[in-house]
């Protein structure tokens, strides 16, 4: 089996190998559980419905986005196992250019994984990193994602959730919360509840959201609010479900060629 460091860019599913490879190493070292294994493959099976391209819907999600978490006053960031193993130098970046939180927050959760998490975070240069001490919960959610932090998530009034359920992500709605979500199922629960959906890979999706915020934080909050109130969330998935018919067709008509 190909390491990470000998699989060769070259190859046609470069990409894709290489989240496999940081997930299972995520698995190895404890701060991904064994059920986020299959939530990498069914993931991958829509992005290579879409082509494995950020498509327009998702490019106008990302600016939206970032215009969203600029325009919030208590922006939070959560973050999970599969996060954790794709994008932890990219979730770091973007907490550093909007100067905010990044949270913990686990389904299958251990004291163990979610230091784990919070020390791999650190590592990578967070400094600002909440989840391992939360002191109240999110109303309404039974489980162990219901746990947060004040001055972190349960503050907030924006919150980015990525790779994200959907009973969290309606409760946060429920608190009165925004929510932005990286999800690449257009019709997922979360897809479909989220202020801003953006159906695009993570490991696309945060590097352009960081590069977006950067480039809209000199801008007058009236651009801001112009960008937010022109994007349209269940156009945008609509937008999201006609690019994978799309890509099928291209697909298909390579294929009689």
């Amino acid at each position: 089996m190909l390491t990470l460091t000998e699989i060769p860019k070259s190859h046609p599913r470069y990409a894709s190998l290489v989240a496999r490879e940081r997930v299972a190493e995520g698995v190895k070292k404890g701060y991904t559980s064994t059920q986020g294994l299959i939530a990498q493959g069914r993931g991958e099976c829509f992005d290579y419905l879409l082509g494995e391209r950020t498509t327009a819907s998702a490019a106008a999600a990302i600016r939206a986005g970032a215009a969203l978490l600029l325009l919030a006053e208590r922006p939070a960031i959560s973050v999970n196992g599969n996060v954790a193993a794709l994008v932890s130098e990219e979730m770091v970046a973007l907490a550093a250019a909007l100067k905010i939180p990044l949270e913990v927050n686990l389904f299958h959760r251990s004291e163990e994984r979610v230091k784990k998490i919070a020390d791999l975070l650190r590592e990578k240069g967070a400094e600002d990193v909440l989840g391992e001490r939360p002191d109240t919960s999110v109303p309404g959610l039974d489980h162990a994602r219901a746990l947060a932090t004040r001055g972190g998530i349960y503050d907030a009034d924006v919150v980015l959730i990525p790779l994200e359920d959907g009973d969290r992500c309606e409760a946060l709605l429920a608190m009165g919360k925004r929510v932005i979500a990286i999800d690449l199922n257009p019709l997922s629960r979360t897809a479909k509840k989220a202020t801003v959906s953006i159906v695009d890979n993570i490991l696309r999706a945060v590097p352009q959201l960081t590069e977006e915020v950067r480039q809209l934080s000199n801008k007058p909050l009236s651009d801001l609010e112009k960008i937010l109130n022109e994007y349209d969330n269940q156009e945008t998935l609509a937008g999201a479900v006609q690019e994978i018919r799309d890509h099928l067709d291209e697909q298909f008509r390579k294929g009689s060629d």
